[in-house]
């Protein structure tokens, strides 16, 4: 009977460990993916979390919106473009607004509350929207979140197996 509650309590903690360990690598693949203006980035598709609320009525605080990148050709008055605002102090926010004008000359664009982007700064149009799920993301994706939610639990780990390590070469297998 012991050998059994033995046998299911370490599958029970591999398991465990599989799970966080999955949980662990996505979340780090998530920061390594990062752009130059902090936002996760795979291949033409970005991961925008709506941190503030917006002039748009199409997202509020806390979604997480996949844009994909749009060729600048692309770009036709009325879109709905996604683009970096980066201030004097080097903070980025991230504006979306309808296209009024386009300026092909100046690669650049203008939306209709007068904001002008040039292409560099387009993100692109959303495709999915998530309502909730970038509150939880952009935590995970903080600083303090990785530490606490990623990193601490893996020292946990690390020091548990380093003192059943020690007792193993010390005592010996307790089962003999």
């Amino acid at each position: 009977m012991k050998k059994t509650v033995e046998k299911i309590k370490k599958i029970f903690i591999g398991i465990i460990i599989v799970i966080f360990s999955c949980f662990a690598l996505c979340m780090t693949i998530l920061l390594l993916n990062y752009n130059d203006y902090g936002v996760t980035e795979f291949g033409d598709k970005s991961l925008v979390i709506i941190a503030r609320d917006i002039s748009s009525n199409n997202y509020k605080k806390g979604d997480l919106v996949i844009v994909e990148k749009v060729a600048f050709d692309n770009i036709k008055e009325g879109d709905e473009i996604f683009a970096y605002s980066v201030e004097n102090g080097g903070k980025v926010n991230i504006e979306v607004g309808m296209v009024k004008d386009i300026y092909p000359q100046e690669k650049s664009i203008a939306y209709k509350n007068g904001s002008a982007f040039s292409q560099e700064y387009l993100i692109g149009k959303a495709t999915d929207t998530y309502h909730d799920i970038g509150l939880y993301l952009s935590f995970i994706e903080s600083k303090w979140g990785f530490l606490f939610i990623v990193l601490v639990p893996c020292f946990i780990i690390f020091i548990y197996e380093v003192y059943a390590l020690v007792v193993e070469i010390r005592y010996g297998d307790l089962e003999e």
